[in-house]
């Protein structure tokens, strides 16, 4: 004897076979998202439903559909209206003019990209002339100097001088498995601010959003490292909230030592193409490491060969006015710091180009720092420096 099926219960089962195939769909478009924009450390299967809200890189805010909050499991966990993210963006820009104080400003911003990452880099990069000086300078200067205040939940690795021996394993710790940029740093100069120890971790953190916002680099592709070898900044070695090792800074062989290891590691974990950035360190290490690694890795140093490739270009616009070769020029640098012998090196590459020689190049270069004019007669000068001193008389003023 058989059952006879009445039209109703075929009408709901293939009904239900089409909102099972449905849902299949979604969720294959929905894996291959991940895998594309999001990373593969986030396994689809694993995660609940709730987390699509509380993950910043999986949250849309209301921008999910009907279909996605029905898939996803998520259907009733918000407000009902949908809310595109041109509409969130809109809200988001309203809402942040409506502060006054940059620091403001980057909190909330800060607090956006905790909670909606794509949300955050779309606004960042459709609104950059705005907020470019908050999320990097010159707002990121007083960040760094607020940063054991500020600080809420980890973005980005601290390696210290402590964990020597074992650097690899740290960056093992950091779930995804393909990282194409690094901005690391070890705060020892930090803007014109000067040692800032482990709170230089705010520079990593901002010179990589802007690797997102204005290289289209995915942010989960990127890595802000601090290492952390000690700091001679007093005031926080004694300050109740800093955030780093409470020691002076280590120097000689040991740092360099580190410096090696970490190296050598980050090539081990990620490849030889990922890209090293050394920023804000000290004049007396940023110009020899640069030397020492730029022929073994993919590195560079923005404050070195970043802001002397904007100088050189500018000085070349002068030309369509002026109609002179630099050679013809004489170049007067206030201040000697990494940024400046960075560009002083630039334009002598720049004038041997032009057919002068080494020797000429450099006697059109003059440098003053805190302490006067660079002359021959002052001593314990290291890398180029020592090339742009002058032998100067008082007669030759005149």
């Amino acid at each position: 004897m058989f059952l006879k099926i009445s039209p109703f219960v075929t009408t709901l089962r293939d009904n239900l076979k089409k909102v099972s195939l449905h849902k299949a769909l979604i969720k294959q478009v929905i894996r291959k998202f991940y895998s594309d924009e999001i990373g593969d450390v986030i396994s689809f299967s694993e995660i609940p439903g709730i987390q699509h809200l509380r993950n910043p890189r999986l949250n849309k805010g209301l921008a999910f559909s009907m279909e996605e909050r029905q898939a996803l499991g998520i259907h009733g966990l918000q407000p009902a209206v949908l809310r595109t993210q041109e509409e969130q963006v809109a809200i988001c820009k309203d809402a942040i003019e409506k502060y006054e104080i940059p620091l403001n400003k980057y909190l909330f911003l800060n607090e956006l990209r905790e909670r909606n990452e794509k949300l955050y880099f779309r606004l960042v990069s459709e609104n950059i002339e705005k907020l470019l000086p908050i999320i990097y300078t010159p707002t990121v200067g007083l960040v760094c100097q607020k940063f054991g205040l500020i600080y809420r939940r980890p973005r980005g690795l601290y390696i210290t001088i402590n964990d020597i021996g074992y650097v690899y394993n740290i960056l093992r710790n950091w779930p995804e498995h393909t990282v194409q940029a690094i901005v690391v740093t070890d705060g020892e100069r930090i803007l014109g601010l000067g040692d800032l120890g482990t709170y230089g971790m705010g520079i990593s953190i901002g010179k990589l959003s802007l690797y997102t916002a204005l290289a289209g680099i995915k942010p989960h592709r990127c890595l802000p490292i601090c290492l952390d070898v000690g700091t001679n900044n007093e005031k926080l070695l004694e300050d109740p909230v800093y955030i780093g090792l409470r020691q002076k800074r280590i120097r000689g062989k040991l740092y360099d030592d580190f410096l090696d290891e970490f190296m050598e590691a980050v090539v081990k974990r990620y490849g030889q193409d990922t890209l090293i950035q050394f920023e804000d360190f000290g004049t007396a290490n940023a110009a020899r490491l640069l030397e020492k690694y730029r022929d073994k890795y993919c590195t560079f140093n923005d404050d070195i060969q970043g802001t002397a490739a904007v100088v050189l270009a500018g000085l070349y616009a002068t030309y369509k006015i002026l109609g002179k070769n630099l050679s013809e020029h004489a170049f007067l640098f206030y201040g000697a710091g990494t940024a400046a012998m960075g560009i002083a090196d630039l334009l002598v590459e720049a004038m041997l180009l032009e057919g002068s020689g080494l020797t000429e190049a450099r006697s059109k270069i003059y440098m003053i720092d805190v302490h006067g004019l660079l002359t021959k007669s002052r001593v314990n000068f290291l890398g180029i420096k020592r090339f742009m001193r002058k032998t100067w008389r008082i007669k030759e003023i005149s």
